[in-house]
């Protein structure tokens, strides 16, 4: 299974990398309606666009490959959980127990300060 999850991400990943590059190196179609009012000439000015191009056809072909190989990965993501010893596995999650709950307890810097004990002791028995 791991072999398979490890073909796929490749095979994911390269589509994704030859498909930014085809995609750079493509020119817009509005590069046509330029040209045609300007130097050089062009097939239609508003017309059809003709059929695609190779580099168009691949660049569909690849993002074709990429939705699939991202869709198998969440699957088999999904499909068992993994029991690879997670850092967090088995962790207690435990928090401090509040002191104050009073609005001012909680502003940063006004830590409760404890109070002094002011009280008389009681005198000593004769």
């Amino acid at each position: 299974m791991s072999v398979m999850l490890t073909l796929i991400l490749v095979v994911q990943m390269l589509s994704a990398l030859v498909m930014i590059g085809l995609i750079l190196i493509q020119h817009g179609k509005g590069a046509d309606m330029g040209a045609a009012f300007g130097s050089g000439g062009s097939g239609s000015l508003f017309g059809a666009t003709g059929s695609a191009n190779f580099m168009s056809r691949t660049t569909a072909v690849l993002a074709a490959v990429f939705f699939v190989c991202t869709l198998l990965l969440a699957y088999f993501g999904n499909l068992t959980p993994t029991s690879s010893g997670s850092v967090l596995e088995g962790a207690a999650v435990t928090a401090p127990a509040p002191v104050n709950n009073s609005p001012a307890a909680q502003i940063p810097g006004n830590a409760p300060v404890a109070k002094p004990d002011n009280s008389v002791p009681p005198a000593p028995a004769k």
